[in-house]
């Protein structure tokens, strides 16, 4: 969906790959066109030199290829962060209809949430794909196949409203799983954000007043989203 490397220098970590739930892994992506000396107030590490090796500065040493150098070489060994062989077979495996599977996610999400705006019952509706969002031209620009697979939408009647549409769902399951091969949907108020104060919960952008959130995962099944 995204060409990374076509939009910007920065780093970037993928993750979903496997497809089905059952892994967590990823890839990290890295042009090698940042310019880490120019940034050296934000990025005094990249800079400076690394009581790790001796005294080693990156930027200085590997240029463009200072940050996935300083990824392989401190943060693998330090924190250790390799598949298992199994782990790394779901991903292999997954890894082979991702291509199918990011096309299906995008395109199931945008007839969702085009069916639920048109909806008497919901409030409001959060998804790059349409028109209606803040971000639809930007999405046009550096999404032109597709803005992903997760959407948010309020249902009218308030927190209680939207934690019974979820619990009420037959085939899409009540989990938060991101880049799963299944529908999934949740109720951030009252689940994953529940331990947070209002006031924290509203600043983190999940609301509960006039429209009560639930993030949608747009799958494979389009027969279920649409």
């Amino acid at each position: 969906m995204w060409r990374r490397a076509r939009v910007g220098p920065k780093p970037n970590i993928e993750s979903s790959a496997g497809g089905h739930g059952t892994t967590i892994g990823g890839v990290i992506v890295d042009s090698g066109k940042f310019d880490w000396g120019k940034h050296a107030d934000r990025f005094p590490q990249m800079i400076e030199p690394s009581e790790g090796y001796h005294g080693l500065k990156f930027w200085e040493t590997f240029g463009p290829i200072t940050f996935i150098i300083r990824v392989r070489v401190e943060l693998l060994r330090d924190l250790g962060p390799c598949l298992s062989p199994f782990a790394a077979q779901q991903l292999l495996l997954g890894l082979e209809t991702l291509s199918l599977r990011a096309e299906r996610h995008a395109y199931n999400a945008q007839k969702l949430a085009e069916y639920l705006e048109r909806s008497p019952y919901v409030g409001w509706v959060s998804y790059p794909g349409l028109s209606s969002h803040p971000s639809y031209q930007i999405a046009k620009k550096y999404l032109p196949r597709g803005s992903g697979g997760v959407l948010s939408f309020g249902v009218k009647g308030g927190g209680a409203a939207g934690s019974q549409i979820v619990d009420g769902f037959k085939i899409i399951s009540n989990l938060a799983n991101v880049g799963d091969s299944k529908t999934l949907a949740i109720h951030p108020w009252t689940t994953t954000h529940e331990q947070l104060s209002d006031d924290e919960r509203i600043s983190s952008g999940v609301t509960e007043v006039g429209a009560a959130p639930a993030a949608v995962r747009g799958r494979v099944t389009s027969s279920v989203l649409c």
